[in-house]
């Protein structure tokens, strides 16, 4: 692999993260990790707005600034949202800043000192994983392998800069694969190309070492899946060739489903029922309850979806490319429905609600589908500014993280 392909698709999931069953963390409703409740990209809310005018204020709650740049995605709990930035010369100020999920203001911010490289693309940002919370506590993790634990109010708990213990973790570009969050379980995915690639389950209480599993030795920007089963759970991570199972508690290897081709960039998706395995083939899966081998019940070349994560919302699959959103049934991966139009480029993971699919391009501008027999196209609005950021749903809202600002996007009441 040259080092243009490996600049290409190190940017890719670089500006994503910058890309089931819901599981017990946060309050209902809050939007707490990448991709929301479970990493499904769907929210149950219910009167989320159709159009905005950002300019002339129509359906925008409010509008605030963002110190620095940053391509991860807003997370939101029990009334706060939280956003992490990178700034200096170098990119070495690291931030992260809690806002009022109802106003704006700004709760407060706290700044720390990157230990790691900063070498990356110009267009992405070491904060671009997405932080992670339970709405106690919020982890996060940069693309300089420095992590973060504050409380709600700011306070610093822990920190943890993961090159002083390994100090041959690399990505090129930049880390961008987001943590996730069992419990008191912290998990980071930390798989590249250097000679120390690996999952690490960190104590959410002291960010210590809980486990470790050594990973392929490749450039990878997936961030990991959790599937609860009983009292406990399995974390998926994949990589180009493999989805692998890990016990979440102690990181025994549970199972794994070898194919060739499985995206280095899109998350795997929970069905109803199945799992499934994205690339360029993605495979829809029949998990086993513990050890054994996973079975592909379908597959398809339809959701190829370049660097944004397909959605599974009503029993129908989602995925969005350079011209269309696509849309195949969770069932039996047939197409339901003819392919969207759309137009840009996009890093940002289409996400669902009410109804409704929203679509953000790189340009800044967001596009509302209305889901049903025959999906339609129902809005544009452009907000004219780059967005790279996922958008969070919760509380009603859509949050939009722009290059320079956060916008709450609501219906006037």
């Amino acid at each position: 692999m040259n080092r243009n392909t490996i600049a290409r698709r190190g940017l890719a999931f670089c500006l994503l993260s910058s890309v089931f069953c819901l599981l017990p963390i946060a309050n209902a409703g809050d939007w707490p990790q990448f991709r929301g409740p479970g990493g499904a990209g769907v929210s149950d809310d219910t009167g989320l707005p159709t159009t905005w005018d950002v300019k002339a204020g129509t359906n925008v709650r409010w509008q605030a600034d963002l110190p620095a740049r940053g391509v991860s995605c807003p997370v939101v709990a029990k009334g706060k949202v939280y956003v992490t930035c990178c700034g200096g010369y170098r990119q070495d100020r690291l931030h992260v800043l809690c806002f009022d999920a109802a106003t704006g203001k700004r709760l407060w911010e706290r700044q720390f000192t990157a230990t790691g490289s900063t070498n990356s693309h110009p267009k992405t940002s070491m904060a671009g994983p997405t932080p992670v919370t339970d709405g106690e506590r919020v982890f996060a993790l940069f693309g300089t392998g420095d992590v973060a634990a504050l409380d709600s109010d700011g306070n610093l708990l822990w920190y943890r800069a993961l090159v002083r213990d390994y100090p041959t973790i690399t990505n090129q570009v930049g880390m961008a694969a987001s943590p996730v969050l069992w419990k008191d379980v912290l998990l980071l995915p930390l798989e590249n190309a250097g000679d120390q690639s690996f999952a690490l389950a960190l104590d959410a209480t002291t960010g210590k070492n809980r486990w470790k599993a050594e990973r392929k030795r490749d450039i990878n920007w997936v961030t990991p899946l959790l599937r609860p089963l009983g009292d406990g759970a399995e974390v998926l991570f994949q990589s180009s060739n493999e989805l692998t199972a890990y016990d979440v508690l102690t990181g025994e290897k549970r199972w794994a489903y070898k194919a060739a081709g499985l995206g280095t960039v899109p998350m795997p998706v929970a069905l109803d029922g199945l799992m499934l395995a994205t690339g360029g083939e993605s495979a829809a899966l029949r998990l086993p309850s513990q050890n054994g081998e996973p079975e592909a019940v379908w597959t398809t070349n339809k959701l190829r979806s370049g660097y944004t994560t397909p959605t599974c919302y009503r029993k129908r699959v989602y995925a969005v490319n350079a011209t269309f959103l696509n849309c195949v049934g969770a069932e039996d991966g047939k197409p339901a429905g003819a392919p969207i139009r759309l137009r840009g480029t996009f890093w940002a993971s289409p996400v669902a609600g009410d109804g409704k699919i929203y679509v953000a391009n790189e340009e800044g501008t967001v596009f509302v589908v209305k889901v049903g027999d025959k999906p339609e196209l129902v809005a544009t609005n452009p907000i004219g500014e780059e967005v790279i950021a996922t958008p969070a749903i919760a509380d009603g809202a859509l949050f939009l993280r722009t290059k320079e600002h956060l916008y709450c996007i609501a219906l006037k009441k």
